[in-house]
């Protein structure tokens, strides 16, 4: 059976980086010494002693790394996992160990973005890593992995919704490192692995929500219709895809702090259609609240001429009165009265 790395080994006792420092120069000088020494008063083994460690001295300061604050090593002796350096400080370690860090290779972004850290992975998603600044990109080229929080900026991408329009939406994701071990050893590369599993996620979520607010729609699951949509809950939707981020990237030892749609439309084949219907259905919500108003103004006015006494109307006459009432008051344009000067009858 595979084996997963669950729990990361906190190298926290070697910060000997300058000890070992002083220590290896001070021998330098000794050695030195030592072969003049030697050289005086024929001293043959003491010359050959201070001659080959004056030739291997220096394998010792291979052992010396120095991290800044929020950056961590993953080490390997001979390929077995001894431990991780995290936090600021001067290391020195076994001069044989190495640092790994699959995602050292990530090519830099040549995409619509501008920031200077920003990294494009290939995919379908068109996912960008958005380091954020300078330093971080140089930790993410070098062996060196970086702690500080990161974004994630997954381009648009065209997915159908649960009534099968397409939609083109992009989303960002907040992430971090929280186990160097999980990250580095139980995937391949761990931001491409995060890239593929948000692109996942995204299409997994959006396709079980309206764009708007649909009839008969269950978001939920609960057998029950509701009002989600991508439009109007993109808070609610944000966060399930949070969530289904996390359970995917759990495994690679990430955490992911946030997530938010950063753009959503119509795609381009069915948006004029839409905009259409978007419109139809306001002005038939509109001409409704006008048509319900105008109902209970004439109402009121003939409630108001019955109890005054002041026209005594039979039904026919109600009814010319009615709908002359609606036709001024739910008309688009300005009424133009004709004033009757005879008698009504």
């Amino acid at each position: 059976m595979e084996k997963k790395y669950t729990e990361e080994v906190l190298l926290t006792k070697k910060k000997h980086g300058m000890l070992m420092l002083l220590l290896v120069l001070a021998l330098y000088a000794a050695a030195i010494a030592g072969i003049i020494a030697g050289a005086l008063h024929e001293l043959v083994a003491l010359v050959v002693v201070c001659a080959v460690w004056l030739a291997l001295g220096w394998i010792l300061l291979c052992g010396l790394r120095v991290l800044k604050p929020q950056e961590a090593l993953v080490l390997t002796l001979f390929g077995k996992y001894i431990g991780t350096l995290k936090g600021e400080g001067f290391y020195w370690v076994n001069p044989f160990c190495s640092a790994v860090n699959p995602a050292a290779g990530t090519k830099p972004s040549t995409g619509s973005t501008s920031s200077a850290g920003r990294r494009k992975l290939a995919g379908e998603g068109g996912v960008s890593i958005n380091l954020g600044d300078e330093s971080m990109a140089m930790a993410m080229a070098s062996k060196k992995l970086s702690m500080k929080v990161m974004t994630l900026d997954n381009n648009k991408q065209k997915i159908n919704d649960c009534l099968g329009n397409p939609v083109e939406i992009g989303i960002v994701v907040i992430w971090r490192i929280v186990n160097t071990a999980k990250a580095v050893f139980n995937v391949d590369n761990y931001v491409e692995f995060l890239s593929i599993q948000t692109d996942s996620a995204l299409r997994n979520v959006v396709r079980l929500y309206p764009y708007d607010v649909s009839p008969n729609v269950d978001t939920t699951g609960d057998g029950v219709a509701d009002e989600g949509s991508l439009r109007g809950s993109s808070e609610v939707v944000a966060e399930r895809i949070r969530k289904e981020i996390q359970e995917k990237v759990d495994m690679a030892g990430l955490e992911i702090l946030e997530a938010r749609i950063t753009y959503l439309a119509y795609a381009p084949e069915i948006a004029a259609v839409m905009l259409q219907r978007q419109q139809a259905s306001a002005i038939i919500d509109a001409r409704k609240m006008i048509v319900d108003g105008a109902v209970g103004m004439v109402e009121m006015a003939l409630d108001r001429l019955n109890k005054g006494g002041m026209v005594d109307l039979d039904e026919e006459r109600k009814a010319a009165m009615v709908s002359n009432l609606l036709v001024v008051l739910c008309g688009n344009k300005d009424a133009q009265p004709i004033v009757n000067s005879g008698s009504l009858y």
